[in-house]
């Protein structure tokens, strides 16, 4: 087979799109899958053909520039010219296409994008992103707390809004929609929404803290845009959609609205694990993470770094890394590309899946002080009820801002020692 595509003295330009890819070949050598995936992401096809121009042969082929063949890690440049600007569905069919179902492959995972500054200018990244949301709910310091009203299914709209406002009143700053939850004959999207935001707003003037409520508009892509309007309409400031089953296309369309909503975009990553949890094909979280923050949502779900119920690893602390910060380097045990995100602004990272309060220490330490963290059961499988479980869940931030252990906090803050009695204390 002739290498069309290798050229292991290739420097990427800076106008280049950068892949790495894990790939393990079927019946060949490595090189040539690597041919065969430059190949089908880009220009070429199985055979030689007599509508390949010079021209477009020598300034769009892609190049093949490292190959570690002990771990697999492939990296392959790409000229910008190769995708339409601002199109994430067209990049994402070109480098994670076709390509995964190609027999010259037996597994491949596209473990990193790095975006040139072209592409990156070419979309509209976060409205609002930590600082925007940080001043909207007029909390500076702390991490954000909140909850995902339980069951997660099944409460009418009313015994919805019922648990949120116990949630508010407890302390929490944020209540959410699960990801599976939007508009059933017993609980209307379009009811449920208007009795909620009654009751945030009594716990808003109970209170004296700013509350928010995330409400899933997922739907068809005409629906999430009337119900985004309709959640504008009647006060709120959040909307929560569910980023891999919608589509990147649909994500699109919701972000560009919201230059007109100006409400805060928080991304579900239901669905993910089916790209993302084998280790030897697929996407990485980190690939879906960056995608999600170029292409404009302002929160994330990241995992727990392996604290809570999900599968997940601390690689989860460099995803937060690459969503938070302007700028990251290469590095290759990690599988990480260098990235400089220019004028995006960073995400803030949701730490959410079986989480109670004697985690949130562990959660802090591991994720840093500019991230959600979401209980659900851990909040209202309190003792003595949702309320109960907030105030727990508060004071043991309150706990952590202070440096003081949670039993000893516990001992002047009851609800926060029914809740370590029941839950314990995770390391």
């Amino acid at each position: 087979m002739q290498l069309k595509y290798l050229d292991l003295k290739y420097k990427p330009a800076k106008t280049d799109l950068v892949c790495e890819y894990y790939v393990e070949p079927s019946r060949m050598s490595i090189e040539e899958a690597c041919e065969n995936i430059a190949a089908e992401s880009s220009i070429g096809t199985w055979t030689d053909i007599s509508t390949m121009s010079p021209y477009i042969a020598r300034k769009l082929k892609p190049h093949i520039y490292s190959i570690n063949k002990k771990t697999r890690e492939v990296k392959i440049a790409y000229t910008c010219d190769l995708f339409e600007k601002g199109n994430m569905a067209e990049i994402l069919s070109s480098i994670a296409g076709n390509i995964f179902g190609m027999k010259a492959i037996k597994n491949l995972r596209l473990q990193d994008i790095s975006f040139p500054e072209k592409l990156i200018r070419s979309f509209r990244g976060p409205k609002y992103g930590i600082e925007g949301i940080r001043k909207l709910l007029k909390v500076k310091e702390r991490p954000l707390c909140g909850t995902i009203i339980k069951p997660k299914v099944g409460l009418n709209e009313k015994g919805h809004a019922r648990v949120a406002y116990e949630a508010w009143t407890g302390g929490l700053d944020i209540v959410k929609d699960d990801e599976n939850l939007s508009s059933m004959t017993f609980n209307n999207f379009y009811k449920r929404i208007a009795e909620t935001l009654k009751m945030r707003d009594k716990a808003e003037k109970e209170t004296g803290e700013k509350k928010m409520y995330m409400a899933n508009i997922t739907a068809e892509t005409d629906e999430m845009l009337k119900r985004a309007k309709f959640i504008k309409a009647h006060g709120g400031e959040y909307m929560m959609v569910d980023i891999v089953t919608m589509g990147w296309s649909a994500l699109q369309t919701v972000r560009n609205a919201n230059d007109n909503l100006n409400m805060v975009i928080h991304a579900h990553r239901a669905g993910h694990a089916m790209l993302t949890r084998n280790p030897k094909h697929g996407m990485s979280m980190m690939t879906v993470a960056k995608c999600a923050r170029l292409i404009g949502v302002d929160q994330l779900h990241i995992g727990t770094a392996a604290v809570g119920k999900m599968f997940g690893s601390r690689i989860e602390v460099d995803i937060e890394k690459e969503i938070e910060e302007e700028e990251t380097f290469e590095n290759p045990k990690k599988n990480v590309l260098n990235q400089k995100w220019f004028d995006i602004k960073p995400v803030l990272a949701v730490a959410s899946g079986g989480l109670h309060p004697g985690m949130i220490p562990e959660v802090v330490k591991v994720m840093g002080k500019d991230v959600v963290i979401q209980l659900g059961g851990g909040v209202h499988w309190h003792p003595k009820g949702t309320k109960y479980g907030a105030m727990a869940a508060r004071q043991a931030i309150e706990a952590v801002m202070k440096n003081i252990s949670l039993r000893e906090y516990a001992k002047t803050h009851q609800e926060l020692k029914a809740a370590i009695n029941k839950f314990g204390i995770t390391k």
